[in-house]
């Protein structure tokens, strides 16, 4: 079976969901951003979770971009990804 394929960003994407990994001092953990713009007119603001444990985080991600049916990509500037989630790559302008 194949493996999910994230796009890894550098920023907050208007058009997908971005999860944001961190890690600090109480260890890893990661937010959820649902743009407005990319909710086709049902939001009229955008909507950032709270911070939750980077694996609750991915999962959360995963069961709002099947149900808003849109794609995920991902913001990882601390290297909190691990890899059994799937693999992450870098788009090439």
């Amino acid at each position: 079976m194949a493996r999910n394929r994230f796009e890894q960003v550098s920023e907050i994407q208007p058009d997908a969901i971005t999860l944001v990994l961190r890690r600090d001092n109480a260890g890893a953990s990661g937010s959820i951003v649902l743009p407005a713009a990319a909710s086709g007119g049902r939001l009229s603001s955008d909507q950032v979770s709270a911070h939750l444990p980077a694996q609750d985080a991915f999962r959360g991600a995963i069961r709002l971009a099947n149900d808003m049916k849109l794609a995920i990509v991902v913001c990882d500037p601390d290297g909190v990804w691990k890899p059994e989630w799937g693999d992450l790559y870098q788009a090439i302008d």
